[in-house]
């Protein structure tokens, strides 16, 4: 029982994947900040958000996600900056622009394609950041959560560059033979056809999971001829 309560939620994760991930974050986290300051002329502490920590846990633990490509790092922090910033200079009642500010971000992020969980977070920081966010106005968007996002998805391709992983994301084959035939493996338009079913969304793209249904149909070819 305590076993399966520690076993990864994820599927494919491993615990030297995780070691990894908090490495690269620890790196990726302390150069988004010395980079900023250095930038900019100012203070780490300052000149980087609490946002980027959320996006670090995406980036570093989750490279494959949709939600973790660097499109979606830098516009759903920024754009969601912007709808925060805005919804507080026209809202005066802090609760209800807190709530109208991730509300509104999460469209504005989904009609742009880059839906990032920390972009409501960055919206609801410009509602409730205080006097300072409210005083630098829509700067607040570039600096510092335009410039964090940019610096911390940069760290991102050149960690995983190091580390193996494929970021930015792209669903590779393996390099092995695959025995399946195409006929035997699921068409993408029956995988649309399955997650319309469904009704849910996950978080993984249609290409990953056609790529995880050939390897599926490979291995299961393989482990027939082994039986033979």
């Amino acid at each position: 029982m305590i076993k399966r309560f520690f076993s990864p939620i994820l599927a494919g994760a491993t615990l030297g994947d995780r070691l990894i991930a908090c490495a690269a974050a620890a790196i990726g986290i302390a150069l988004t900040g010395l980079l900023s300051a250095l930038l900019v002329d100012g203070h780490t502490a300052a000149l980087l958000v609490a946002p980027m920590g959320a996006s670090a846990v995406l980036i570093f633990a989750v490279p494959a996600s949709p939600l973790a490509q660097p499109w979606p790092v830098v516009g759903g922090n920024v754009l969601s900056a912007l709808v925060g910033i805005t919804i507080a200079w026209a809202v005066p009642i802090p609760a209800l622009a807190a709530g109208l500010a991730v509300a509104v971000a999460i469209l504005v992020m989904s009609l742009t394609r880059s839906l990032h969980p920390p972009g409501g977070a960055a919206a609801l920081l410009a509602v409730l950041g205080g006097p300072g966010v409210a005083a630098a106005g829509y700067w607040f968007a570039a600096v510092p959560v335009g410039l964090n996002a940019a610096l911390l998805a940069l760290s991102g391709v050149l960690l995983h560059r190091v580390t193996g992983h494929s970021y930015p994301h792209r669903a590779v084959p393996a390099g092995n033979q695959v025995l399946a035939t195409r006929d035997t493996v699921p068409h993408p338009e029956d995988v649309d056809a399955a997650l319309a079913d469904l009704g849910e969304t996950f978080d993984v793209s249609r290409e990953d999971l056609d790529l995880l249904f050939r390897r599926v149909e490979y291995h299961a070819a393989v482990r027939k001829k082994r039986a033979r």
